[in-house]
């Protein structure tokens, strides 16, 4: 059953007025589904999945937009970027808004051949598993903000979910393939997954040597969700040499399955830790990668803190994305031990919020938050205490806790 996703709106606002649309995203979130959705019987398909389709554009890219007429969706157009030449003289020719629309899988391949032929004549905008809203059946959710009328309008909608199924949903992950499917089939959907990932998104690449040493990187790295990211520990962790480690986080970090969360720093503090925090943005995988096979271990588990604190990071990022915007999204650290684990910068305005495995956050767990204006020197806005409580309670009056599936 197709579960109306939050981006459909800024599809067709991206369509109307470029003339070609790109959608990205990891494998299986539902990128040619969501486009089939918005466009109906209106639009032709092609996905140069299929080796013939794929022969064709690689070999004759003319012949092959001859064959297929706008307006034209182009599925995992990754494997024919040979394509986007002759699809710029199209639409500078025709000057048609949603002439194309496309879907890749692959962004870390496509971007140079985007940005060298169709800028400026391209929207992009990236697709990620089902978001909290979506599962809840509200896709019209605006972007998670921890502002009062904010918190109301979600209380007034948001499904209440007791702990259990708060670590539940963490465990069986938000793709859409897995949403409403059995649990025995956690294992067989992810040990597929991966498979798929490495062999036919990773080994394309042709620059990674050992495609069982990219799967140890994978587990070592999500181990460490939520942490700082400290290249030189992973490579000793796989046995790989710095550089490499490097280039396997862009890999990851371009086909969307982890999220750099930068720190914040201004000029004016140069005791800011300046290392950004590694998050996946799908918590299934990484309770595959690390071995946390049933749901009802999870909630007590050694990793349950960084588990939850990376469901969260990704259903905010995920919250501004599917509305087709950037967050400005940040945490704070400093050599004094002050910590925030999320800066959300709106307006010139920064809103902190913490992530606690708890029903009952006080004023101790939102102290550092002061550092805004006595370090930072920059402007607070109302915070939270994003936790497992089931409503949405002030802690100050300028901080509330907040339930986590009110994001």
């Amino acid at each position: 059953m197709y579960l109306t996703r939050t981006l459909e709106k800024s599809i067709r606002k991206v369509s109307d007025f470029f003339p070609v649309l790109l959608v990205t995203g990891p494998r299986q979130v539902g990128k040619t589904t969501l486009l089939q959705a918005c466009s109906g019987e209106e639009r032709n398909y092609v996905s140069l999945d299929t080796l013939e389709t794929r022969s064709l554009a690689q070999n004759d890219p003319a012949l092959f937009l001859q064959r297929f007429k706008t307006p034209l969706l182009i599925d995992e157009i990754q494997y024919a970027p040979q394509l986007f030449p002759y699809i710029k003289t199209i639409v500078d020719e025709q000057k048609q808004s949603g002439m194309y629309w496309l879907t890749g899988s692959q962004p870390f391949r496509l971007m140079k051949n985007v940005s060298e032929s169709l800028a400026g004549r391209m929207g992009i905008l990236p697709l990620e598993g089902l978001s909290q809203s979506e599962r809840d059946g509200q896709p019209g959710r605006p972007p998670f903000l921890p502002v009062p009328h904010a918190i109301e309008t979600r209380a007034a909608h948001a499904l209440k979910m007791d702990i259990p199924a708060i670590f539940h949903q963490i465990w069986k992950g938000t793709y859409p393939r897995m949403h409403g499917a059995e649990d025995d089939l956690w294992q067989l959907f992810y040990a597929s997954y991966v498979q798929t990932y490495i062999e036919r998104d990773i080994r394309t690449l042709g620059n990674v040597g050992s495609e069982l040493d990219f799967l140890k990187f994978m587990k070592v790295l999500a181990a460490r969700t939520g942490q700082l990211l400290n290249y030189s520990d992973i490579a000793r962790d796989v046995g790989v040499s710095q550089p490499t480690a490097k280039a396997w986080v862009s890999m990851l970090q371009t086909s969307g399955l982890i999220f750099l969360l930068q720190p914040y720093h201004n000029n004016i503090n140069s005791r800011v830790i300046k290392t950004p925090k590694v998050y996946f943005m799908d918590t299934g995988l990484v309770c595959y990668l690390t071995g946390w096979n049933a749901p009802q271990t999870l909630e007590n588990c050694a990793m349950s803190g960084s588990l939850l604190e990376t469901f969260v990071i990704s259903e905010i990022v995920k919250s501004w994305w599917h509305n087709g915007r950037q967050p400005n999204l940040y945490f704070y650290r400093d050599k004094d031990r002050r910590e925030i684990d999320v800066i959300l910068e709106e307006n010139g305005v920064l809103h902190p919020m913490e992530i606690k495995k708890k029903s009952n956050p006080n004023a101790g767990d939102i102290k550092a938050f002061d550092a805004i204006e006595t370090v930072l020197r920059q402007k607070r806005g109302h915070g939270a205490v994003l936790c497992l409580t089931q409503t949405h309670l002030p802690i100050t009056a300028e901080v509330d806790a907040v339930p986590i599936p009110y994001i």
